[in-house]
């Protein structure tokens, strides 16, 4: 029988797992610049390359980690596989509407959508799955709407990259939530879905001569690489996931958005209004109340006695 870890090995873990997530988020974070080096290929074919090449490289790590087994048990079971083909119809959405926003000089309604979906999660979470929210939940929610506002206001254009990459991302989270499959397992089945697709847009592409391997040999090899790029921060979130606590977990995932943030504004100039400065000011606003109720909803599960 194995001896329970130490306080020390516990340490270990928990700081390595801090370490995977803030390299999975900082890649999430920093993956625009990949896209912009890929920009003048369209939008759909970076994403049908992100989907073929994919494939292979979660395959091999299916051997990798023996996780064929939990494949064909997912898809043995007609609600799980059910799920994934919802799931794999969101994330196809998501991944396609971001490439579109960051090729064409939309970073910063990219970066909104996800400082929204830790909010977008929350009200899922009260209306679907029928969980009780705090005032803190709550004055998070009414700020970031006022936030919403003040874009329809004065950038309405970008607004529905924003809402749009939000809710679906969010969705697909909850989705793959109630999903009774794994990550590698379930992103291995929802990008085989997904595939086909892919294979009959680049062929369709080849067919009438259109640049679908990119222009020039830097384009395609960087297309070549798009499942690398698109799977090694899975990976790692994966791995941190298994080691951290959620809600340290929910922290970290504010670092992507922020980093594509001072891209989109520091690196690439993309234009920041006053419409911009109000909304992002009260996201960040309701993003801080949002982290300061998972604190102190983690300090009462402390305080409380054990059952």
């Amino acid at each position: 029988m194995n001896a329970p870890p130490s306080a020390a090995q516990q340490h270990q873990h928990v700081r390595r797992g801090f370490v995977l997530g803030v390299a999975a988020y900082g890649l999430w974070g920093v993956l625009p610049i990949y896209f912009k080096a890929v920009a003048g290929v369209a939008a759909i074919d970076i994403v049908a390359h992100r989907v073929l090449w994919s494939l292979p490289f979660l395959a091999l790590l299916l051997v990798a980690t023996r996780g064929w087994g939990e494949v064909l048990a997912a898809i043995a079971r007609r609600r799980t596989l059910l799920l994934l083909l919802c799931t794999a119809v969101l994330i196809g959405i998501n991944w396609l509407l971001y490439v579109y926003a960051v090729t064409s000089g939309q970073i910063l309604a990219g970066s909104l959508g996800y400082y929204l979906n830790p909010l977008v999660n929350v009200l899922l979470g009260r209306f679907v799955l029928k969980e009780r929210l705090s005032r803190l939940q709550w004055a998070a929610v009414a700020i970031a709407a006022a936030g919403i506002l003040a874009l329809i206001g004065g950038a309405l254009d970008q607004l529905w990259i924003s809402l749009t990459l939000a809710i679906t991302f969010a969705t697909y989270g909850l989705l793959r939530k109630i999903a009774l499959v794994d990550a590698i397992a379930g992103l291995t089945i929802e990008t085989a879905v997904l595939v086909p697709l892919a294979i009959g847009w680049l062929a369709w592409g080849l067919a009438i001569g259109a640049p679908s391997l990119g222009s020039n040999g830097t384009e395609t090899g960087l297309l070549l690489l798009a499942g690398v790029v698109s799977t090694i921060p899975l990976l790692l979130f994966t791995a941190a996931a298994r080691r951290l606590p959620y809600s340290t977990l929910g922290m970290l995932q504010f670092l992507a958005p922020t980093l594509q943030f001072l891209l989109a504004v520091g690196l690439y100039g993309e234009p920041f209004g006053t419409a911009h400065a109000i909304a992002f000011g009260a996201i960040w606003t309701a993003l801080a109340l949002y982290v300061l109720a998972l604190v102190r909803g983690r300090g009462r599960q402390a305080a409380a006695p054990p059952e």
